[in-house]
């Protein structure tokens, strides 16, 4: 059974920093694609940051780029967000996921993701 269980969300002021973590397991290869994605109350799930299986490509949402860091350490079966100057509208539950198509670019339609953790909330106040 495929596991995603995210991490590391709280509540912090407007320029502040969190890094939010997420351990998968039961993923049979290393090699997958991991995403960053939130939802806001009364929105759609929006894609935040992208890495590929390697660590090697990153890709991000306009609206965190230069603020967002999104790694990996394959041998700890980690995915991290480090999310600086946070602003309230960063306020959101975000979303740990996993895309197994390794061989393809990284995704950024919630759509295309294959498996989902739970979620921990985030709160920037002003």
């Amino acid at each position: 059974q495929v596991q995603l269980v995210e991490s590391g969300g709280g509540l912090v002021q407007a320029g502040g920093s969190l890094r939010l973590s997420c351990v998968a397991s039961g993923l049979t290869s290393s090699r997958n694609h991991m995403g960053w994605f939130r939802q806001a109350p009364g929105k759609e799930r929006e894609f935040v940051a992208g890495i590929n299986w390697s660590g090697s490509s990153t890709k991000y949402a306009d609206s965190v780029k230069g603020r967002f860091t999104i790694s990996r350490d394959n041998a700890k079966n980690t995915v991290y967000l480090q999310m600086n100057s946070l602003k309230p509208e960063d306020t959101a539950v975000y979303f740990c996921a996993a895309y197994t198509a390794w061989y393809r670019m990284i995704p950024t339609s919630a759509y295309e993701y294959d498996y989902w953790g739970q979620g921990t909330q985030v709160t920037v106040s002003s």
